[in-house]
């Protein structure tokens, strides 16, 4: 999939692959500040234990790095101040038809229903695009990432080899 594919907007939200969102997408266009001032601690303390804490801007540049070698990341911006927000990652099977997920939200955006818009919008984006499953796993302890998930359809399947994980699983065809 060429990076315009993945583009996508909802009332409040532009999402696009994070390397080519232009000026008139987004006001911030040093990735790597946006990096660190997203993933904070009270942001990562759910995630792996390798993502944890504070980052510099050398960590961020190694963070945005190894994302760009695992798969495709999208910057998540708010239409209304262009303000870089977020990000989903993603993880393709090799035919391209089922994707992992992964979702990241600045504090700031919490609490306002912007992750379910998000993943409602992304959920969209998978229809049209012949997608044909999607999964995401949340840590056990977080029922807000749990309840955004099922809220868009996304069902409880099993507990991945990491027994604090909990896998959510969107069949679209």
């Amino acid at each position: 999939m060429h990076d315009k594919d993945y583009e996508y907007s909802t009332e409040r939200l532009l999402v696009n692959e994070w390397h080519s969102m232009s000026s008139d997408d987004w006001h911030q266009q040093e990735l790597a500040v946006v990096v660190k001032n997203i993933l904070t601690p009270e942001v990562t303390q759910s995630l792996p234990p390798a993502w944890q804490g504070n980052y510099t801007h050398e960590r961020a540049s190694h963070w945005i790095k190894e994302r760009d070698e695992e798969g495709t990341t999208l910057l998540v911006t708010e239409k209304s101040t262009r303000t870089a927000i977020g990000f989903i990652i993603l993880f393709n099977s090799a035919d391209g038809r089922d994707i992992r997920l992964g979702y990241l939200l600045a504090e700031t955006a919490w609490g306002k229903g912007i992750a379910s818009e998000l993943i409602r919008g992304f959920v969209g984006w998978c229809k049209i695009n012949a997608i044909s499953s999607v999964t995401g796993g949340v840590e056990s302890d977080n029922a807000a990432s749990k309840r955004v998930l099922e809220k868009n359809g996304f069902v409880a399947e099993h507990h991945s080899d990491n027994k604090s994980e909990q896998m959510f699983v969107l069949r679209i065809r």
